[in-house]
């Protein structure tokens, strides 16, 4: 909550004019009255309204500046008069009047433009830019008339004050790596997939890899939702990667393909999965000299060996790694940083980011748990031998042959019953990888519902394993591993049941005894979660950890508790997703360029304190009406490989839109952009 002078923000209405600042009374949004660590907010102004920190703010020039940002960032699609003509019109009449040559004429001119462009642009930034405005315009009309009547500038026209606009969009601000989303869709449309690409990939360069895999939160904040059904983002976006690929072109980088000059700064990143991919992408393009070390023979982390081909083919992934490998970052495979280098590298390098991820599974805590019975397999290991056979026809080590009861030198589950414990992306590829390596009976035990499932994975992969032959047993928990010898026999399986909290909080879940249930198992595979592994971090920087067990930075910034020290994906965060992964290590890197090249200093740009800012806030709004558009068109579904294909093979499930399929839906965008600004 914020104190504010005045707030019109989502049809509040505050107005502290003439009070004591001791008694204004508080915004129910969190606005950003204080900017950073070292100054504050005058005013915010953005497509929902106005709200007033400073009684000392300039609201004429407030008005000007604002609608000067909608002729600054040109994001009027032009494909309406009012879009393209209004805007100009806005920013020249506000002009007018701050400086002192205004009329009465020029206000109720501005007044029915503001009003003409609410109802009849097509696109969202030029329907919301005139609401503040005409908030300023009604609720001060009287300073405004005076800059007309007294024929003089506004009062700080001719003074220095920071205007720090961003454009964002619903879906733009939900997603963790900020995608202009809209620009991309917008290429789709035109069939400029060459612009969709190079709009992804200005924030996201694993553009192949998000367009199949990204558990899509743009979506769950699309505002098409609130009309009839979300865009389907994620499907859209690979449609750029595919096109450059397919076609045989080069790379599309942002910043038109150019590579800055070296700039003699080296960083070291540790991993090479999303995350240090990412980093080492972003870093590369400020010339920085980066070199990636890799504990595993292959390049692309957990997504590589963890996520299966029929989800994420490797010549697809492969291709985003290339993208990386051609702006110079230097890879060394097969190295398991010790700790002895880290010391090294402090010295050796300008800086150090962290990104080794989570790669020791949790254990499912149930009695006679022990790692030694043969058929408790960890899924992160168990998902290891599988891709790195399916992709590179690495074949698994004698010792884990022994140890799972393996029939060859792979994971062949022929005639075998598997049971995971999960509820996540990770134990949903352990259960269709299973199906595809022959196994007879498949289960995933978990202790929530189908709903809670679908919200952790997505619709489409719960209903693609259930056509596959996976079995759900839903509140429920292995309660016992039954072993002879070390031989995994069976579980003992407890079943709960949703009781109402009598004050109405959340459901409980309560054991039904008398309930348990044995079921006889070959296999049961662990995939509750995943921890970090820091043995090659020294002892004595003794770096600050959360309660997770993970390293704690701010969140913001990146940086450890140890100077020069950064740490970004699932080892800084947890098990994340990769859309997250990248988001952070696109601000890390953009942190470190800074740091390396400023003399140690730690800074965030403007863009990325209004990305935290507006994210804080909530640009989605799920009550918002929407009108002016058509209901009810139909969300596209591209078409999958029949089930009785797909569940013999790693062929990839979804085919991806058709160029038909493709043009529709990105003509269901609504293309959301709003402008926000923070005057300090």
């Amino acid at each position: 909550m914020s104190k504010v002078y005045f707030s019109t923000w989502r049809e509040e209405q505050i107005n502290n004019v003439g009070k004591d600042e001791a008694d204004w009374k508080e915004s129910a949004y969190d606005l950003p009255a204080q900017y950073d660590e070292h100054s504050s907010s005058k005013a915010f102004i953005g497509w929902d309204g106005v709200a007033l920190f400073d009684k000392d703010v300039d609201v004429v020039k407030l008005a000007t500046e604002y609608a000067h940002q909608y002729q600054e960032y040109s994001e009027a699609c032009g494909r309406c008069a009012p879009g393209r003509w209004g805007g100009r019109i806005l920013y020249d009449l506000l002009d007018k009047i701050a400086r002192g040559e205004g009329s009465i004429d020029d206000m109720n001119h501005l007044k029915e433009v503001c009003k003409s462009m609410q109802l009849t642009s097509k696109c969202e930034i030029g329907k919301t830019v005139p609401n503040p405005l005409l908030d300023l315009m009604t609720q001060f009309e009287d300073t405004f008339l005076e800059c007309i009547n007294e024929q003089k500038p506004s009062k700080h026209y001719n003074e220095d004050v920071d205007y720090i606009a961003k454009i964002t969009a619903p879906c733009m601000d939900a997603c963790p790596a900020h995608v202009d989303i809209p620009a991309y869709i917008e290429g789709v449309r035109d069939l400029r997939l060459d612009d969709s690409l190079r709009a992804t990939r200005q924030t996201m360069p694993l553009a192949h890899t998000c367009g199949r895999v990204c558990p899509h939160p743009c979506e769950d904040e699309c505002r098409r939702t609130n009309l009839d059904s979300p865009i389907s983002i994620m499907e859209l976006k690979r449609l750029g990667a595919d096109y450059e690929t397919d076609h045989g072109l080069g790379f599309y980088h942002p910043g038109k393909g150019k590579k800055k000059a070296p700039v003699g700064k080296k960083v070291a990143i540790i991993g090479a999965g999303p995350a240090g991919l990412a980093a080492a992408y972003y870093l590369a393009l400020d010339g920085i000299d980066v070199d990636v070390y890799e504990a595993l023979p292959v390049l692309g982390g957990e997504v590589t060996v963890g996520v299966p081909e029929y989800r994420m083919p490797w010549a697809k992934y492969e291709k985003d790694i290339e993208a990386v490998k051609d702006l110079g970052v230097n890879f060394i495979l097969n190295h398991k940083v010790t700790a002895d280098e880290m010391r090294q590298f402090e010295s050796d390098y300008d800086a150090t980011m962290i990104a080794s991820g989570t790669r020791l599974s949790k254990k499912v805590r149930c009695d006679n748990e022990r790692t030694e019975i043969k058929g408790y397999w960890g899924a992160i290991d168990f998902l290891d031998w599988i891709n790195l056979y399916e992709k590179f026809d690495i074949t698994t080590p004698k010792e884990i042959q022994e140890q799972q009861m393996l029939p060859s030198d792979h994971v062949d589950l022929t005639g075998k019953v598997v049971a995971c414990v999960g509820g996540g992306f990770t134990s949903m590829d352990v259960v269709r990888c299973s199906i595809r390596a022959g196994a007879k009976r498949v289960i995933m035990l978990y202790r929530r519902d189908e709903k809670t499932i679908i919200r952790n994975t997505t619709y489409e992969e719960y209903h693609e394993a259930v056509e596959e032959g996976v079995e759900f047993i839903f509140h429920s928990a292995v309660a016992r591993m039954n072993d002879e010898n070390d031989v995994l026999k069976s579980l003992d399986v407890d079943k709960f049941e949703l009781v109402p909290d009598p004050d109405g909080g959340r459901p409980q879940l309560v054991k039904i005894e008398g309930a348990t249930e044995t079921i006889e198992v070959d296999y049961l595979i662990p995939a509750v979660s995943q921890s970090a592994e820091f043995s090659h971090l020294p002892e004595e920087w003794d770096l600050e950890m959360t309660s997770w067990a993970t390293l704690k930075t701010n969140g913001k910034d990146y940086m450890t508790s140890r100077k020069g020290i950064f740490a970004a994906g699932d080892c800084e965060y947890g098990p994340m997703t990769i859309v997250n992964a990248v988001g952070q290590a696109k601000r890390a890197a953009s942190v470190i360029s800074r740091y390396v090249q400023n003399g140690g200093e730690v800074t965030l740009t403007d863009e990325e304190i209004m990305e935290d800012h507006l994210r804080k806030m909530k640009v989605y709004d799920k009550k918002e009406k929407i009108t002016g558009w058509l209901a009810g068109v139909p969300r596209q579904k591209s078409e999958v490989l029949d089930v009785n294909i797909r569940k013999y093979n790693n062929q990839e499930v979804n085919f991806g839109f058709t160029q038909e399929q493709a043009i529709s839906e990105s003509e269901r965008c609504m293309r959301c952009y709003y402008i926000a600004m923070v005057a300090k």
